[in-house]
């Protein structure tokens, strides 16, 4: 464990990654050459995200998805890096198809894997074949992981709901306070947000003094405009 931030790194526990743990230090080969990750990234959020292989249907929907979003993600201070366990001329190859027959260019780095970083993910699923799964990881800029989250190879990702994830942690962070389901538009209390619960009687009894909600413990407030 890391003494000064608390942070349990993966290899000082084995397994898969938690939310809470530090990104692994790894250099990766990418599309747009060799990185070190997460230090590439420093000081910015970013997703790392896996395909099961280039040249297939539900893979190619996803990236030119991502791609159409690559703008939102930058205006968020988020980057995006694929993975599958393909070699780079494959990655390279075929986003030269998309370019070529769906007219979106990936503007985002693919890594080239030869396993080594599946293992150390944990994102090949043995019940699930021998290709990756369609894992995503949120990484906030202190190189920590916020949020994963895995996907068969048959069903795609809905990347508005990533997109959503990061603004989420953007709003909880800069104004102390939790999202809740489906936020913006969440069906109880729609683009509001969650007071944290009270952690002592006084501040208890003061909650619907101050804020609106349904009991102390489930206080609300809309954001600044």
């Amino acid at each position: 464990m890391d003494v000064k931030t608390n942070v349990i790194r993966i290899g000082d526990r084995g397994g898969m990654p938690l939310i809470g743990d530090a990104f692994p230090e790894m250099e990766v080969i990418t599309t747009q050459g060799v990185m070190k990750l997460p230090e590439r990234f420093k000081g910015k959020w970013f997703i790392l995200f896996s395909h099961p292989a280039d040249y297939t249907p539900v893979c190619t929907t996803e990236f030119v998805a991502f791609q159409r979003r690559f703008e939102q993600f930058k205006a968020l201070n988020c980057e995006l890096i694929g993975l599958s366990v393909d070699q780079v001329f494959s990655h390279i190859k075929w986003i030269e198809w998309i370019k070529e027959k769906l007219d979106v260019e990936i503007q985002f780095p693919i890594i080239a894997d030869t396993g080594k970083v599946a293992d150390k993910l944990g994102l090949i699923h043995p019940g699930k074949g021998s290709n990756t799964v369609r894992a995503v990881f949120i990484v906030d800029p202190g190189s920590t992981m916020r949020a994963m989250l895995y996907y068969p190879q048959e069903l795609g990702r809905n990347m508005d709901e990533i997109v959503r994830m990061i603004k989420g942690f953007l709003v909880s962070e800069k104004h102390g306070v939790a999202i809740p389901a489906g936020w913006p538009d969440n069906e109880l209390i729609k683009d509001r947000v969650i007071i944290p619960p009270a952690s002592d009687v006084k501040t208890a009894r003061e909650r619907l003094q101050k804020y609106e909600g349904y009991d102390w413990w489930f206080c609300h407030r809309e954001l600044p405009k």
